[in-house]
Formats: structure tokens, C-alpha cells, sequence
């Protein structure tokens, strides 16, 4: 017996010490892979690098800004199939463990040993628990070794005894990188267009699947899916019925619906990103879960999309056919061969195939083929100089030749709708040169509604609409003509318009601005200074009233920050932008109060606290959160009255005779409701624009090339942007009632004779309601007439006014108004202006 027991002794003596030292083994590993390892505190305030979101006017998507695609969800809102899913998929005792589950490490290890020994060369399995993803996820690297296994194994421990199992399911599904984004929220809309709630149990099975191999083919997870099915049908989570039905459920991924989204506001979101890093930083941005609500309206985008892309075609193709995109081979395989331009989008690559008399061939990147008639290639003669077109197309071998690569679309009529074509007709198309941009905004609030900077953004995204800075020519005039208003002038006052000059200085020569296409009206009334665009008016009027004032309007109204004081700013030779021009009219319809245009009507930040708020406006009341028949909040009106209210509607009455029987008559006929404008071209036509409103809509449309050059003869804003003025208002207020502008109390609408502004007598041809402040209706009796002592010497007796010739801008000859005695001013001025003048 003393030899058994005391081999038992020894062998538990053995065991004993063995222990110990394992023990001491254990615990010197855990001191030294535990030492440094980083603080697991930090995951008790876990802010993630969470999606900001840009939402349009009517909670559509308009543009998402992330370094992690992620939607943070809180543990309590993510549905229990989705957390089964993956714990049936990732870590089954989840609940029971400690951290570590050792049963699974041993199952891990034997799945190992498999491997090696069958040679497969695959990765180890790695058997770590949700609570060791998290902690490799948020404190560790990716990094294959033993080290980092049981660094993880230590920080797992730590972590499940400072925190909550839901919790750790929190961070894990919401951290968890899914293949096309982060967490479980941001993984349902990706795939399948869902939230979480939403999600059938295959759906809940794939995401689960998608740790393993997250960057995979979506298609090749049948498998896997399949066996998390299996698992969760296993772990009781679901039915032997919800396990075959989801088995049989085929993989069908949904990218995020269309539905949802603001289609169109490239431009629009470029500028609120670039708004959201300056004022909050790149972190806040990408990292911060903001959620913008943006003042975009998607149809009224649409429109502006497509009304300014037409227009900017309409006048690419009044100046000629450039030539193909490309030449490519035509032999077997020449649909693989065309390049691929997304930038042309909605418009399609095409190759010439073929030529006859009557059509060209073509072939598309699918295959297919379709025909382009001659009718559709008369408008692509060879350009000439200035903008100016060579010889007619007598075939489609003038245009075309066989392997050329060009831009078409579908088309089903001809232009002028006299002639219905086949299926798999198509039209030639070329992205234009010429550039522009189109802003609506209310006027009222300064919300910017639409905001087009360019014909394609996948071309160009520099914005014209807020970046540009370009002359605005005639559309500058307004303001000009409000200043002549505020300091004593009317509508029916009477100014020169006739030649005038100025001194520039010693060694310089003198200044003669001109009317566009010259000619002269003598004296006339402001109002048809204004509807025929008269700058020798514009010019004396701002020296009979100072180009200091004429300044201090423009910046008042936001046109520039700083004008300089020469004569020929008032002719709009300073520099400004669309946006600018945009929110000017705006204060000039809205009764004269001053706006901040805006795209954000609100920010808050990743837990819903407003951060931000355009209307700042105090308002008691408006937080109640039931109505109990209490009155309406009336919040008060704090914007600052730029002008007086019968100034601000005295120019937009003029600005309708702009549309009504000037500059903008013939491009804007026919648009059947209450419309206000002005055209603007600056010297050569190298800018072009129309700025106008209804009552309640304000549009500005720029149309030029991005390096001026002149845009060609008779190019004004009349022919290049009044056009695109009048499809995007007559499109965007179809569906709403014709509205007046409203009147100020204290304007007397008064009958005039249109053509001399005095009230009206029996037998005058055209008369016309005029806009008078109170005491400033004309009488009958003399009338001075402004012409600043600046008139030349003329050849011919200068009291003899001058018809101009016909003018492409106006239309039709300008009116000759009778003229009384000249009244000259008794201290002519000299300004030092710049050299020459804008139409």
C-alpha cells in the first residue's frame, strides 16, 4: 500500500505544482499583454462616425456625406430577429459567457487542426465571441496573431464586467461592417430599401451572413444565408414553417428606391456641403450624423434642370455642329468599343453604322440599333467665326461619317411636331460649350427652391449660380431707376435720351456709351427708359442723382458688396452672381423687406436638437402640443425695410411693362399671367441673363460661356435667357392661380398715355395704369426734362430725336415721344467711369 499511496501523492503533488505554475503562466501573460492595452472605458460614451443626411423640402433624400455609411439605432429599437439572426450566426451563448466561450474556442481549434491537416490553406476559424469583435473593432486592429488573440480574449472580460450585454449588442450592431455599409440600419436600406422592422427573416439571415466575407458578392452568400437559418431554426428563434419559407426566398437585393430621393440637386448639395464644412468643420460633416433640411423643392428642381438644359441646346445648336465625340472601328464588336460617358447622361453613345441620303445608322452600347433622319440634321451647319454658321446640310454625310462616335437621344416627333417618326428614331445631340446657371427662390423667405449651376454636373461642377461672377448688364438698371424713385423721380418723368460724353481724365479718351444698336428716343418717360433698356437714360440718370446713391442701393440689396463710383457701373459693368441677382429681385417684389437666401432651412445634430434655424423669429406658442382652441401664433415680421413699400412696387410695375411691351414682349408672349423682368447683355454678348418673378416665384437665368467670349450677333438676354426664363415659370406655376401683385396702401394707379406718361386725354393710342406715390401725379402743363447739360454737338438739330433701327432685343422700333424744351442742369458732373459701356 505505502507504494500506491505514495505514487498518488507525488502524481497529485505534480499536478498541483503544474497548476500553480499555469496559473502564474496565466497570470504574467495577462500582466503583460494587459498592461497597455488601450482604455475600454471610452466604448461607455460611444459617439460612431454616423451619416449626415440632406433631406429636400418634402423629406425626399437629396445627398448622404460619410466616412462610415452609418444609421446609429439604439439597442431597444432594433427588432429581436435581427439581433437572433446574428447571435445564431455569430455567437450563440452570447448570454451565458463571460467574454470568452471556451466551448467554441475548443470547436474552433478542432476545425483548425482539420485544416492543417487536409492542406487547405485557408484562414483560421477564429471562434471570438461578439464581446471580442467589439473590443477588436473599436480597440484593436485587424492584425492575424496570437497576441492580438489574447489581447482581445483580455479586453473581452474587462469589458463584459463594466458593461451591459445590450450594450455590447449595441456597439457590435451598430459598428459591424456589412459589405456596402455600417451597422445593421444603414445595411437594410443598402440592400433590401427597408428599415430594420421591415426585414423578413431571410433578410435578417443575410445581413447576419455578411460579417464573415463583407466584402463579397452579395449574390454568393446563398450558403452562408442559408446556414444562419438553419442555426436560428436550431436555436428555437424560429418555426420548421419561417425556416423553409425563408430557405425557398430567393437572394434579391433592392438598391434604395428612387421614390425617396431628390433626383437632380448635385449642384444644390455641393453648396450645403461646402456651407456644412465651413461653418461646423470636415469632422462634424462626415463623422457627425447631422440631419440637414434643405429649402429644395424636387419637382421645381426637375423643372430647372430641364428648362435650362433645353435652353443652353436650343443656343448650342443655333451656332453649329462641332464635330463627333470620337472614331472608333465598326468591324464585328464595335458595340464593346464605345466609350462610355456618363457625363451625357440622359443622352446615349452612339456610332455611325451607315449613311444615305435621308438618315444616318447607328448603333448603341446594347446593340441595338435605330436611324437618325435628315430632319433632325439640319440645325449641324459647320460653325464660322463669331458664333456665326457655315454652309447648309444638304445629306447626313455633310455631318457624319462612318465610325463616328456621338451623343443621341430618343425622339418621337420633330421639332416642330409636324412630323411623328418610328420606333428607334433618334436625334443628334452635342453637350453644349455655353454654359449657365437658373435660381428660383420665394421671395418672401429667401428659400432657394431649385438651383441648376451648369448644364451637367458629371461635366462641371463649378457652380455658376453662387460662384460665377459676371456682368449683369441691363438687369442692373432696377436698381438704378429705385434710387431716381427715392429721391423725387416718377415713372412719367421725362429724361434725355440722347448722345452724351464724358471726361475720363487726362491722356484718356472721352466716354460715349451707346444705346444697343444706337439711335435715340429724346426725351422719354423712365418707365419706357426701362422697357426699351435705354442706357444714355440709365447714364444721365445716375449722374443727375449721384453715382454714390446708385451704389449704396446696390449693396443695400446685396447686387454687390462694394460698387465702385463710376458712371458705368450703372450699366452693369460691375460683377455678381445669379444667387446675388436672385435675392435682389426678391427684395424688390416682397414690397422692399430684406432677405437672406438660403438652401437650409434646418440643422440638428446626431440626437435631434435643432442646432440651426433660417427663420430665427421668436414665436409664443408654436410649441404647444395640442390644440385647445387657442388663437394662431402671429409671429412678427423682423426683416428690414430696405425701400420704401410704393418705390419697391412702383419698379415692379415698370419691370411688368419689360414683359408686357419691352425687352422681354416677344420671348415671354404668351405666358397668361401676372409676370415682372428684365433682360441684361453685357458688352459683345459675352453675358446674358433674364432675372424676373411672379408674385409669389423669383427666377434668375445666366447664360454665357465660362471663358467670355462673345456669344454672337443678336445673342441678348432676350434670345439666350428669357427663353429658359419663361419655360421653367410657365412649367413650376401651372397648377396656380394667376396672382396680382400686390399694391401698397398709398399707391394711386392713375391712366396715363404710355408713351409720354402724362394722364390720359381722349384719342391717345395707348394707355396704360401708372403707379404714383401720393402728391406725384403729373398735371397737364410743362414738364422739365433731364438731360444734365451733357449733350454734344450733333450734325443734325438735336431737338429732332432719331428712330433707332429695328432692334433684335426689343423687337420692334422703340416709340418716338415728343419733346418739350430741354431744362438743363445747373452743375453738369464728370465722372472718371470705365471706357465703354454695357446694353
Amino acid at each position: 500500500m505505502p507504494g500506491p499511496f505514495k505514487l498518488v501523492v507525488v502524481l497529485v503533488s505534480t499536478l498541483f505544482l503544474l497548476a500553480i505554475i499555469g496559473a502564474g503562466g496565466a497570470l504574467a501573460l495577462f500582466w503583460h499583454y494587459g498592461k497597455d492595452l488601450p482604455d475600454y472605458h471610452q466604448l461607455e460614451h460611444y459617439e460612431p462616425s454616423v451619416t449626415t443626411r440632406v433631406y429636400a423640402g418634402d423629406g425626399s433624400l437629396v445627398a448622404e456625406y460619410a466616412v462610415e455609411k452609418r444609421s446609429f439605432v439604439p439597442i431597444n429599437a432594433i427588432p429581436q430577429r435581427v439581433i437572433q439572426a446574428f447571435l445564431a450566426a455569430e455567437d450563440k451563448n452570447f448570454f451565458q459567457h463571460s467574454g470568452v466561450d471556451p466551448m467554441g474556442m475548443l470547436r474552433a481549434g478542432m476545425v483548425d487542426l482539420k485544416r492543417i491537416l487536409s492542406g487547405s490553406g485557408r484562414r483560421p476559424a477564429g471562434a471570438s465571441t461578439i464581446t471580442q469583435q467589439v473590443a477588436r473593432l473599436f480597440l484593436l486592429s485587424n492584425e492575424l496573431s496570437m497576441s492580438r488573440k489574447i489581447k482581445e480574449a483580455i479586453l473581452a472580460f474587462r469589458i463584459e464586467h463594466a458593461f451591459t450585454k445590450d450594450h455590447i449588442l449595441e456597439l457590435y450592431l451598430n459598428e459591424i461592417f456589412l459589405g456596402r455599409s455600417y451597422g445593421v440600419a444603414a445595411a437594410a436600406l443598402d440592400y433590401f430599401d427597408k428599415g430594420l422592422d421591415d426585414l423578413d427573416v431571410a433578410e435578417c439571415a443575410f445581413l447576419a451572413s455578411l460579417p464573415k466575407a463583407p466584402g463579397r458578392d452579395p449574390q454568393s452568400f446563398h450558403d452562408r444565408r442559408d446556414y444562419v437559418i438553419g442555426r436560428m431554426l436550431e436555436d428555437g428563434y424560429i418555426t420548421a414553417d419561417e425556416a423553409k419559407q425563408a430557405l425557398a426566398e430567393p437572394i434579391t437585393i433592392h438598391p434604395r428606391h428612387e421614390a425617396v430621393q431628390a433626383v437632380g440637386g448635385d449642384y444644390f448639395a455641393e453648396d450645403i456641403r461646402r456651407e456644412l464644412a465651413d461653418q461646423y468643420g470636415e469632422s462634424a460633416l462626415y463623422k457627425g450624423g447631422l440631419a440637414v433640411r434643405s429649402t429644395l423643392d424636387p419637382a421645381m428642381q426637375a423643372i430647372a434642370t430641364r428648362a435650362l438644359r433645353a435652353g443652353l441646346v436650343a443656343y448650342d445648336r443655333r451656332h453649329g455642329w462641332r464635330g463627333p465625340l470620337g472614331q472608333i472601328d465598326v468591324s464585328q464588336g464595335w458595340a464593346r468599343r464605345l466609350p462610355a460617358r456618363p457625363d451625357l447622361a440622359p443622352w446615349l453613345t452612339a456610332v455611325v453604322l451607315g449613311l444615305n441620303e435621308s438618315s444616318a445608322e447607328i448603333g448603341l452600347a446594347d446593340g441595338r440599333k435605330g436611324r437618325i433622319p435628315m430632319s433632325e440634321l439640319h440645325w449641324a451647319r459647320p460653325p464660322g467665326p463669331r458664333q456665326s454658321l457655315g454652309a447648309p446640310v444638304h445629306k447626313p454625310a455633310d455631318v457624319l461619317k462612318i465610325g463616328d462616335v456621338v451623343a443621341v437621344e430618343p425622339v418621337a416627333k420633330s421639332e416642330d411636331g409636324k412630323e411623328r417618326y418610328p420606333a428607334d428614331t433618334y436625334t443628334l445631340r452635342q453637350p453644349p460649350k455655353v454654359e449657365g446657371a437658373l435660381v428660383a427662390m420665394d421671395p418672401h423667405t429667401g428659400r432657394v427652391l431649385a438651383m441648376q449651376g451648369g448644364f451637367s454636373y458629371g461635366h462641371s461642377q463649378f457652380n455658376r449660380a453662387t460662384q460665377a461672377l459676371r456682368q449683369p448688364g441691363s438687369s442692373f438698371k432696377p436698381f438704378v431707376y429705385m434710387a431716381a424713385l427715392d429721391s423725387g423721380y416718377t415713372p412719367s418723368s421725362l429724361v434725355l435720351d440722347g448722345p452724351v460724353e464724358f471726361e475720363q481724365g487726362p491722356g484718356l479718351p472721352k466716354w460715349r456709351p451707346g444705346n444697343y444698336h444706337g439711335g435715340y428716343l429724346g426725351p422719354t418717360t423712365l418707365r419706357v427708359g426701362m422697357e426699351k433698356s435705354r442706357n444714355l437714360m440709365t447714364v444721365r440718370l445716375a449722374a443727375a442723382i449721384g453715382i454714390t446713391k446708385v451704389a449704396n442701393y446696390a449693396e443695400r440689396f446685396g447686387v454687390v458688396d462694394k460698387l465702385p463710383h463710376e458712371l458705368a457701373m450703372a450699366l452693369g459693368a460691375g460683377e455678381t452672381t445669379p444667387l446675388r441677382m436672385a435675392a435682389a429681385y426678391a427684395e424688390i417684389v416682397n414690397g422692399g423687406k430684406h432677405v437672406v437666401p438660403t438652401l437650409i432651412d434646418r440643422i440638428q445634430d446626431r440626437n435631434g436638437k435643432t442646432i440651426y434655424r433660417h427663420d430665427d423669429r421668436p414665436c409664443e406658442g408654436c410649441s404647444a402640443t395640442f390644440y385647445t382652441d387657442q388663437d394662431m401664433p402671429q409671429i412678427a415680421d423682423t426683416r428690414e425695410q430696405l425701400v420704401d413699400p410704393m418705390t419697391a412696387y412702383q419698379m415692379v410695375h415698370i419691370l411688368e411693362g419689360v414683359v408686357e411691351r419691352g425687352t422681354g414682349r416677344y420671348a415671354l408672349a404668351g405666358i397668361g399671367r401676372p409676370m415682372a423682368g428684365k433682360t441684361g447683355t453685357s458688352n459683345d454678348s459675352k453675358d446674358t441673363w433674364f432675372v424676373g418673378f411672379s408674385p409669389d416665384l423669383v427666377c434668375a437665368v445666366f447664360v454665357g460661356f465660362d471663358e467670355p467670349i462673345d456669344m454672337g450677333e443678336h445673342e441678348t438676354g432676350a434670345t439666350s435667357a428669357a427663353p429658359i426664363f419663361k419655360d421653367f415659370m410657365m412649367e413650376a406655376l401651372k397648377d396656380k392661380p394667376p396672382t396680382p401683385f400686390r399694391v401698397p396702401p398709398g399707391i394711386r394707379l392713375v391712366r396715363v398715355n404710355a408713351a409720354t406718361g402724362r394722364p390720359a386725354q381722349p384719342g391717345d393710342p395707348v394707355v396704360i395704369y401708372e403707379a404714383f406715390k401720393p402728391d406725384t401725379v403729373p398735371s397737364g402743363g410743362e414738364v422739365e426734362v433731364l438731360d444734365n447739360g451733357m449733350v454734344p454737338e450733333l450734325s443734325e438739330n438735336p431737338s429732332a430725336p432719331t428712330l433707332p433701327s429695328e432692334d433684335s432685343e426689343l423687337g420692334a422700333q422703340g416709340a418716338v415721344v415728343p419733346q418739350p424744351p430741354l431744362q438743363a442742369q445747373k452743375k453738369p458732373q464728370t465722372p472718371q467711369p470705365e471706357a465703354g459701356g454695357l446694353y
